[in-house]
């Protein structure tokens, strides 16, 4: 089931970078961010109760608060960024350099969690890489 939704992920990654390059037209883009925002925060409250998950709000740890507060920071400094970067720039230039995350999401995640860092991950690397490099000169 990770495969759908990680599948779909990637579709609705596509669309919002095509969809945000046409509404940016003329908007500041901080502006825009904050909107993006408000629309994912309404959308994933909506979720958590109509999933009926937000009692578990009281059964988050410490540890793990401190780190989805830090993994929202993140997001956001990653969102005011490539939304930047999208209104001055071509979006076919813009979205391969930001999907470079997934190379240093394997960098990070194999020194922080080290998780298994193999040949194929390496050759995957190498790959994406130059083809990010391709596709921007």
């Amino acid at each position: 089931m990770w495969m759908l939704f990680a599948i779909l992920s990637a579709v609705f990654a596509a669309l919002t970078s095509i969809l945000a390059k046409i509404g940016i037209d003329g908007v500041n883009s901080n502006l825009a961010t904050a909107i993006r925002t408000v629309v994912v925060v309404i959308m994933a409250w909506g979720m958590v109760f109509l999933t009926n998950a937000q009692s578990g709000i009281m059964e988050i740890s410490k540890k793990s608060w401190i780190f989805l507060i830090l993994s929202g920071l993140a997001t956001g400094a990653s969102w005011l960024c490539y939304y930047r970067a999208l209104q001055t720039g071509e979006a076919s230039k813009v979205v391969p350099i930001d999907k470079l995350s997934v190379v240093i999401t394997l960098i990070l995640a194999f020194i922080f969690l080290h998780e298994k860092f193999t040949i194929k991950s390496l050759v995957g690397c190498i790959l994406i890489s130059g083809g990010t490099l391709l596709m921007v000169l």
